[in-house]
């Protein structure tokens, strides 16, 4: 599907709102993950959306499910959940045994998950929001493209129950509940679990059972506590328990594998943060944020893909990575009051402290090691922080912000390997605003984002790819964000262009074994220079009482400059991996009466690079998603399916040989997204 055949659909769609009448006004939207929690219509820059209301809509219970709903966004997963994303082309895939510092950020309830997104249940979230292009003042070197926060809801003053029961193809089904309400007159609670299972998508021949397995149980509590007129604390709890299946390869590209010890994707993990606010003061308020996580995360699979005696001379290797993972951060942040403006009230501020502390211990069970490996890895991250918006008279403004940042580690393994890495970095951004005279919002800003650099730990990479610099971008943007026709129609549109320097590439390599097998080896790398540009446009449209439509485009062109890939290709004017040049979401929901609702969505992206290391590609599809929705008094029943056509699309793909038959000849094996999903969904809310 070319782009631009998709391109008049959206045009004409925003011409049809000229009919509407005696439409409902759509609710204003309050972003979290800002420092001011200031409306969508506010911020200068590319925001998306995913309301509770859409979530629902679409049944998602993960957010990969709906993450493409938020234009240049890209994820790699299959079987198994994602774990890392990309935006506006920029992001990792996957991690082995190097540390890594993550270029899309992943906030819950103000705990850091980047790197760990199958973390990402969305059962009892408010909202998901995903900030485009660097955040170099807000959040740091973890946010190079971009930041995804998840905040959850919060306690209610009046008591409240609900609960969903699903069922779905697959031998799928899950349970949550919530319940919420006041404690006394100054404390409110709120709790919520669930637990959900699947047998997955793919059958194991060898072992005659499904596979890729899905058991993701989450348990959360919330407290807030308003301790007196200026103090305000808020408290999260969680637990996550997820053991999920990785028997994603075939030797022969289809969804039935021949796996004797299929892999795991399973995650452990307790997070508890506070956010604790003194109203106290006249200039400013004081914030002070914690977040702690300890998370247990097994990554393993069958490397042969196969059984013992398929191969020759009884090859069969497994491969599994053991991590502990601990992270512990403190942000202090002092926002001004009207007390506190500065150059004749014209100028609000911000100014704070952060601090990352985070230690991963590493095992590492491969069958091809004597004894396993080991590392211990450490972070500490200390941060300075300013931000300010200044109003010009009553339609412009500007905002300034800076982060410095110090960056320590330390790396110590079992191969008596050490690094002792320390960088101080800088990001932050310019913005100028016009306020029109209609609430609309048109801004021109720049902003500079950075991402440490790193070493890789495979003992057999030659000495000058064991490190990788750190990564410097510059992103430009121009943009406009506003309300129209009594606001029934909210709509953003923006065009970037990102400059990027010392670009760090996943890049891979085989090496032959000595009973022919092929040894997989990744590493990160750097290309000289790289450019990301492109378009983003969202829009949701209140037609009428009894029809809404909602749409959001994203185009891309990424490249990269001076360039020389492990295979020794010239890769300089080549497009990024997983960088697809266009990705589009159209949906549209008809109320029949006041209860009954059918919702329908299509979305899809353009073919895109598995990989910087080989010219492989995936297939542009498009997904055709629907729900039916039968709402009485407080219950509601859904009958829904996603993938309705059963369309066969690939997400992640490699090039080199594992098949005996054909005497381990390199060739293409794809990963399969998912397949045709029906189910049914009983839900309450009292």
């Amino acid at each position: 599907m070319s782009v631009y055949r998709f391109l008049p659909l959206f045009i004409s769609s925003l011409g049809a709102v000229a009919f509407a009448q005696e439409n409902q006004a759509i609710q204003e939207i309050i972003v979290s993950a800002d420092f001011r929690q200031q409306s969508l219509a506010e911020i200068p820059g590319s925001v998306s959306i995913i309301s509770n209301e859409l979530i629902e809509r679409r049944h998602a219970r993960h957010l990969e499910e709906i993450l493409l709903d938020a234009p240049n966004v890209n994820i790699a997963s299959g079987s198994n959940r994602a774990r890392f994303f990309q935006i506006r082309g920029i992001g990792e895939r996957g991690q082995f045994a190097e540390p890594l510092n993550s270029s899309v950020g992943v906030m819950i309830d103000q705990v850091d998950y980047s790197g760990a997104g199958n973390a990402a249940l969305l059962y009892d979230v408010e909202q998901v929001e995903v900030l485009m292009g660097p955040q170099g003042t807000r959040y740091g070197s973890n946010a190079l493209a971009g930041l995804i926060n998840i905040k959850t809801r919060d306690p209610q003053t009046e008591n409240g129950f609900g609960m969903q029961v699903e069922a779905a193809d697959y031998a799928s089904h899950s349970l949550g509940a919530y319940v919420t309400g006041p404690l006394s007159e100054t404390l409110q609670y709120r709790l919520s679990g669930l637990i959900s299972e699947s047998d997955g998508f793919s059958t194991n021949l060898n072992l005659d059972r499904p596979t890729n397995q899905r058991q993701e149980n989450m348990l959360r509590g919330k407290l807030s506590w308003q301790a007196s007129e200026t103090v305000n604390l808020d408290l999260s709890l969680s637990r996550l328990e997820l053991d999920n299946g990785y028997d994603a390869f075939s030797l022969d590209n289809t969804r039935d594998t021949l796996s004797d010890q299929p892999g795991v994707d399973r995650l452990d993990s307790q997070a508890l943060s506070a956010n604790l606010s003194i109203d106290s003061f006249a200039p400013a308020r004081l914030e002070i944020i914690t977040g702690f996580s300890d998370s247990d995360i097994v990554y393993g699979y069958d490397e042969d893909w196969t059984y013992t005696g398929f191969h020759p001379f009884e090859y069969s290797s497994t491969d599994y990575y053991f991590r502990d993972r601990d992270t512990a951060s403190t942000e202090l942040r002092l926002i001004s009051k009207d007390d506190g403006l500065l150059f004749n009230d014209s100028t609000n501020w911000i100014v704070g402290l952060y601090r990352l502390q985070q230690e991963v211990s590493l095992r590492r069970a491969y069958t091809y090691l004597p004894t396993d490996f080991t590392s211990q890895y450490e972070i500490e991250r200390l941060a300075v922080f300013a931000e300010s918006n200044t109003s010009l008279n009553s339609n412009w403004s500007f905002d300034i912000g800076l982060r410095l940042e110090q960056f320590d580690a330390t790396y110590t393994d079992s191969t008596a390997l050490n690094f002792m890495p320390d960088e101080s970095l800088s990001g932050g951004k310019l913005a100028l605003n016009y306020h029109t005279a209609d609430a609309g919002l048109f801004y021109l800003s720049a902003a500079r984002g950075y991402k440490a650099g790193g070493f890789n730990t495979d003992g057999s990479l030659d000495a000058d790819l064991r490190e990788f610099d750190s990564e410097e971008l510059w992103n430009y943007e121009i943009g406009y964000k506003g309300s129209h026709l009594n606001d029934t129609l909210q709509a953003q549109i923006a065009l970037f262009y990102m400059d990027r320097e010392e670009v760090q590439i996943a890049s891979s390599t085989t090496r032959l074994r000595p009973d022919m097998s092929t040894e997989f080896i990744d590493y990160t790398g750097n290309a000289a220079e790289g450019s990301n540009y492109g378009l983003e446009l969202s829009g949701n449209w209140q037609l009428q009482n009894d029809l809404s439509f909602f749409a959001s485009a994203g185009l891309l062109k990424s490249k990269y400059a001076n360039f020389i890939n492990s295979a020794g290709d010239d890769l300089s004017g080549r497009e990024q991996a997983h960088a697809p040049s266009y990705q589009f979401s159209v949906g549209t929901e008809y109320f029949f009466s006041s209860s009954l609702s059918i919702n329908l969505n299509v979305q899809g992206k353009d073919r895109f690079y598995y990989s910087d290391s080989h010219n492989l590609q995936s297939e542009a599809y498009a997904l055709l998603n629907a729900s039916l929705n039968w709402q009485l008094d407080d219950w509601r029943i859904s009958l829904w399916g996603r993938n309705l056509t059963d369309k066969d699309y690939f997400v992640r793909g490699y090039y080199f040989g594992n098949d005996p038959r054909d005497g381990y000849t390199a060739k293409a094996y794809t990963q399969f997204g998912e397949p045709r999903r029906v189910g049914l969904s009983l839900s309450a809310d009292f």
